[in-house]
């Protein structure tokens, strides 16, 4: 399969999940080290691997939850091709664990796990901003520095002329000094 945007690539999967009835977990990015935009996203179920323990934070009374994660495979992979595209170049369709579809598509947990989903969809939306605003205040900084230093030359050029004019009208004109 073939889409315009990644943004396109992952709305098609989080739809294709909610009608199979799980939720998608955005899992890894790849970024161009050049300009940090995304080159391919993978993305799965959210029962997709197996949560770590993070017990030795926090202490032993600590309560730990349940993971949601029970090491499913399902997943999906893709890469924007040199046209720009983006292609689907990996699929897991399998789940480990029974899918859950709603009739009337909704349910406290899938209505918490779309939230969140939006949210991070929202929050990667931003970051996407904020490199491109980063990518054109470096480029204006580059052309205040280039300016600047452009007017630093024409006024050190303007400051010589002015000297070559005093020395010459001291030539012609020399100063007589007050007694």
């Amino acid at each position: 399969m073939e889409f315009d945007s990644e943004d396109a690539a992952r709305k098609f999967y989080a739809e294709y999940a909610r009608q199979m009835g799980f939720v998608v977990r955005i899992m890894q990015r790849r970024r161009s080290g050049i300009d940090g935009r995304t080159l391919a996203r993978r993305l799965g179920c959210n029962k997709q691997g197996f949560s770590p323990n993070h017990r030795g934070i926090y202490g032993l009374d600590k309560k730990s939850r349940p993971s949601a994660r029970e090491g499913c495979k399902a997943t999906i992979l893709v890469k924007m091709e040199k046209s720009g595209k983006w292609v689907v170049t990996r699929f897991v369709k399998d789940h480990n664990h029974p899918l859950v579809v709603c009739s009337n598509g909704f349910n406290s947990s899938g209505d918490k796990d779309k939230k969140i989903e939006e949210l991070k969809m929202e929050l990667e939306h931003q970051e996407q901003l904020c490199i491109a605003y980063r990518e054109k205040l470096f480029n204006f900084i580059s052309k205040v520095e280039e300016q600047t230093e452009e007017l630093s030359s024409k006024i050190q050029v303007i400051i010589s002329n002015l000297r070559q004019v005093e020395s010459g009208i001291q030539k012609h004109y020399p100063c007589r000094r007050p007694q």
